[in-house]
């Protein structure tokens, strides 16, 4: 289901941060396309600058200089208010640790980001249903958080990330909290939701998180030290 088109576009994207004397060159000059319908990972290890990364790729900072496209918008000049609005329009939240209301149960969890976009309340059931049943949870809608295993959580997580059709699906250390097991068919959610059609990026510490995406790009003191795209090569070698 992949095609051509452009969903990310950055070029000569540098984020830099004053520590006293220091200038912390968080990222430095980075280049790079993710094409619509890709299942990306970020990795690096800490200070590498994938953290940075995901905070402009995901609106929530953005860079000293360069230019950011999504979906063709140059992002990166925009303010807070309008970098908001972006991110509710274009951008699927998937987080390490849930971030979900603690008083509210899965099917309220993932209507709450469709208010901000003034669907009526049936719509927003409606589609909030659709979400968790897409992601197996149909029979835990009416559970508080605190009445879900870890897995659970991050499937609601997830289907809250869903229920917007964003044009990305944003992940941050998504299985960080889960063990082995269950962090094994949060990962086959992901492949799923790929296969889909989906454009899911990752950001991860963990190789055999990043294993499972088609492409991996690694990150080094804030630049990109490699990018390995698995489709590509095996394209080209007729598999």
């Amino acid at each position: 289901m992949e095609n051509n088109t452009a969903v990310i576009n950055l070029k000569n994207i540098t984020k830099h941060y004053e520590m006293g004397s220091q200038l912390v060159r968080a990222l430095d000059g980075i280049n790079i396309e993710v094409k619509r319908n890709e299942y990306l990972a970020f990795v690096g290890s800490s200070g590498s600058g994938k953290s940075t990364m995901l905070n402009i790729l995901g609106c929530l900072d953005r860079p000293t200089s360069g230019q950011y496209h999504l979906n063709g918008k140059n992002v990166a000049e925009l303010y807070q208010n309008d970098l908001s609005e972006i991110r509710n329009l274009e951008i699927g939240f998937i987080f390490q640790s849930f971030n979900l209301l603690p008083r509210a149960d899965a099917l309220n969890n993932v209507m709450q980001p469709l208010v901000y976009r003034n669907i009526g309340f049936h719509n927003r059931r409606k589609m909030a249903m659709e979400a968790l049943t897409r992601v197996g949870l149909k029979e835990r809608v009416d559970h508080l958080p605190n009445q879900l295993s870890g897995g659970q959580r991050q499937r609601v997580a997830i289907a809250r990330a869903l229920v917007t059709q964003p044009s990305i699906l944003l992940a941050d250390e998504p299985t960080g909290n889960l063990d082995s097991k269950t962090t094994l068919e949060i990962m086959e959610l992901f492949d799923e939701l790929h296969k889909e059609g989906h454009t899911v990026i990752v950001v991860t510490h963990e190789e055999e998180i990043a294993q499972h995406c088609r492409r991996v790009v690694e990150m080094r003191d804030g630049k990109i030290f490699s990018d390995n795209d698995s489709e590509e090569k095996a394209n080209l070698a007729g598999v």
